[in-house]
């Protein structure tokens, strides 16, 4: 069998091969002289056909490249992907599912060796070799052959969809093939590509010294300068639209000036880099401290990092780039697509948004939705350059986005974004009335928030108040601790803004898996480390000045409510009030009209479900946050793409566990909401509903949906269909029973979407 350093050295020429036919020359050629065989081809799996495709051999016919193609089950090669199994054959031509093509002149091989290549469950195709004499392929053969598909597949799949998407743009045909990324905002986007900013990425970027400092250091400066100038435009350009989204300008801004990010890369270049290399690797370095977090929130904060070094090095190697003009519906594409690349497109023009990277919770997607733009997120690399010009179709309900689509295929999204709009407009007369059922069952609804930029959407949807207001932005955005002073500012903005409605702020929810710049916290297992709760008790002096600047900030307003999180035990929630009760001392003391404001804890650690009955009298209510519970749960981390497919969010133990939660709290008296994303899912409200969840925070764009589902169906029904899901044993059966729940409501326009290609 080949050294582990072969095999390493294989799998990374591959991954630096910088096409699909290079990729795929590479993996035959490789293959074929370490394993010493007659024949090395690659078939990959035609998902659109349900075919597999012979795509490169060497051994066989190269004219038969691109002809060959066979079913799953028909022929060896179809075996191998049908059954997704090693095949190891000694005499090919004489097994029974042998298929023989003529033009491949593959008589002359007998032995036959195939391995499926699968990337997360999927099929992507099938590695084989063949020789010419008549012999079974020993272990090592087929350990190596095995080893090597799987080492490759994820980076197969990458080029595939960029393959597919430079032949189409080559050719310039229609076609109905497409790209999935992640949900960033709902909607249907129709238009014309045009690159974000720059096509530029940091890979273009070259590691080289500069001939002279000072000069990279007033080209620096001068880069700075013109960003500053860009995000005041912008700032100015979004007075008025949906939301105080110019507040996301002044988060970009905090970036700019940080004296971190700026006296690193003088640094650098002062030791002798151009700017240009100097800003990449300061730039990534940041990121990677908001990408190590756990928190989506703060994972996606690296994605502002990365859009802000993005604007500076255009200007660093694209300074007289030329303005594009906009005539006609565009879609904007880009690595991370800024808010300030947004604000130079006029908002009558901009129909869709589609980034290489980013999530649901970077700014790019809260504008998004503020703005009512579909926008798709984390697709995977794309020609960017070759992209701009073209058509697409940006499916914000899939999470899929289509290039060079067909005539048939663009009429039939034209036809649903149509009856999107007229649905969406048709739910704006349920802004003043409240979330009751046909029972006369009341609900609340509310908005999760963590930037100043996300109040106002919140309202003009008809939030009756913040279920979740994350305090963590201040401490990571600072090069220190902030001070009680400048919390104090920001948590009276956002009371003020929702004055006379409840606002529920979580305290500091760091350490471990969300480290800050001048508090490093490195651990073995930082999921389950030292966070949360935990960490501020140990740090009495930062609660401690947390919790006074919440009480201020509610002086003669009433409407803060304390949530705790991580908590796991009830020493942790009496320490708490310990420091309440010194702070209210210390403020009395001040002249500080202050008083007891309602305090919560998350349940979110599973450890919570079963101390309830002893916490019931110290509380005033609790939150429940279904996505870490869901993932303690499950012991599966949503944000490793290696299992993220395992995290079932109506699991039959995730839903029995949310039952008992409720069911202990009614018990003990306490009010009981839900932050997590379930809030957002109009099938898992009905459920939760039934289980007597009172209040539900989601994002604004929701709102309106879950309402409208609130208010078409009856408690009953909920309560029947709870009773029927705890009988369940899979979130397949509970998921297909509450689809069917939704639509014999008539609540069809909030079922998962059928893709339009298959329809």
């Amino acid at each position: 069998m080949p050294s582990l350093a072969r095999m390493q050295r294989i799998v990374q020429d591959v991954n630096t091969a910088a096409s699909l036919d290079e990729k795929l020359r590479m993996i035959s050629s490789q293959v074929k002289e370490v394993m010493g065989v007659d024949v090395c081809s690659i078939y990959l799996f035609d998902t659109d056909q349900s075919e597999l495709v012979l795509m490169h051999t060497l051994g066989l016919d190269a004219s038969c490249v691109g002809t060959i193609r066979m079913p799953l089950g028909d022929g060896l090669v179809g075996m191998v992907g049908e059954q997704q199994q090693l095949l190891n054959i000694e005499d090919a031509p004489k097994h029974p599912q042998f298929h023989y093509f003529p033009q491949a002149q593959e008589e002359a091989f007998h032995a036959f060796l195939g391995a499926p290549v699968i990337h997360y469950r999927k099929l992507v195709g099938v590695l084989v070799v063949q020789q010419q004499a008549t012999r079974r392929f020993d272990d090592e053969d087929e350990a190596f052959l095995v080893t090597i598909a799987a080492h490759l597949s994820g980076t197969l799949k990458d080029a595939i969809n960029s393959g597919k998407i430079a032949e189409l743009i080559k050719t310039s045909k229609k076609s109905n093939s497409f790209v999935n990324g992640i949900i960033g905002s709902t909607g249907i986007g129709i238009g014309r590509l045009v690159a974000a900013g720059s096509t530029l990425s940091f890979k273009d970027v070259e590691d080289i010294c500069a001939l002279d400092p000072a000069a990279e250091q007033e080209r620096f400066g001068h880069a700075v300068k013109l960003v500053h100038e860009e995000l005041d435009k912008g700032h100015e350009q979004m007075a008025g639209t949906p939301g105080d989204v110019q507040a996301i300008f002044d988060a970009y801004r905090l970036i700019l000036d940080s004296a971190d990010l700026q006296d690193a890369i003088r640094q650098r270049i002062s030791d002798g880099a151009d700017a240009a290399a100097a800003l990449k690797v300061v730039i990534e370095e940041h990121a990677a401290i908001f990408e190590a977090m756990e928190d989506p929130y703060f994972k996606a904060r690296s994605e502002d990092i990365r859009s802000i070094g993005l604007r500076l090095l255009k200007y660093l190697m694209e300074p007289d780039a030329e303005t594009i003009s906009y005539d006609q519906p565009i879609v904007l594409v880009g690595n991370v697509v800024g808010v300030s690349d947004i604000a130079e497109v006029p908002r009558d023009k901009l129909v869709g948004i589609i980034c290489q990277q980013g999530s649901a919770l970077s700014h790019t997607a809260i504008l998004a939705s503020a703005l009512g733009i579909p926008a798709v997120m984390g697709v995977g690399e794309l020609p960017l350059r070759r992209l701009t010009g073209k058509s697409a179709i940006v499916d914000g309900y899939q999470g899929r986005v289509h290039f060079q689509p067909s005539s048939a295929l663009r009429a039939e999204f034209t036809r649903l974004a149509r009856r999107d709009n007229e649905f969406d407009r048709s739910l704006e007369k349920l802004k003043e009335l409240p979330a009751e059922t046909l029972d006369q069952h009341r609900v609340t609804l509310m908005v999760n928030t963590g930037l100043l930029s996300d109040i106002s959407p919140g309202l003009e949807k008809g939030a009756e108040g913040v279920g979740l207001y994350r305090t963590e932005i201040p401490f990571i955005i600072h090069d220190s601790f902030p001070t009680e002073e400048e919390q104090f500012r920001i948590y009276r903005k956002v009371l003020k803004a929702f004055h006379p409605r409840p606002v529920t702020m979580r305290t500091l929810d760091i350490g471990g898996d969300k480290p800050l710049p001048y508090f490093p916290v490195e651990e073995d297992n930082p999921y389950l480390g030292w966070r949360g709760i935990r960490f501020t008790l140990d740090h009495p002096e930062i609660f401690l000045g947390q919790i006074r600047a919440m009480l201020r900030a509610n002086e003669g307003l009433g409407n803060l409510k304390i949530l705790l999180p991580m908590v796991s035990s009830v020493d942790e929630v009496d320490s708490f009030f310990e420091l309440l009760r010194k702070a209210f001392k210390g403020l009395q003391t001040e002249g500080v009209v202050v008083e007891k404001p309602p305090v919560g804890i998350m349940v979110e650690v599973p450890s919570t479900l079963f101390l309830l009955d002893y916490m019931a009298w110290r509380l005033d209510f609790i939150s429940i946050g279904t996505n870490d519970l869901t993932q303690y749960l499950l012991a599966v981390d949503r944000n490793n793409q290696s299992v993220a497919n395992l995290f079932s969010r109506l699991h039959p133990s995730v839903v029995r566990a949310l039952n008992y939660v409720t069911e202990q709290a009614y018990k003990h008296g306490l009010e009981v909401s839900l932050c997590g994303e379930l809030a957002a899912d109009p099938a898992a409200v009905l459920l939760l509903m039934g289980m007597g969840v009172k209040s539900f925070s989601m994002n604004a764009h929701s709102l309106p949906r879950i309402k409208h589902v609130v208010r078409s169906v009856t408690h009953e029904q909920s309560i029947g269909l709870v009773e029927n899901a705890l009988r369940m044993q899979s979130e397949t059966e509970i998921r297909q029973m509450l689809n069917r729940a939704l639509e014999n409501a008539g609540l069809e326009a909030h079922l998962p979407r059928s893709n339009p290609v298959r329809a």
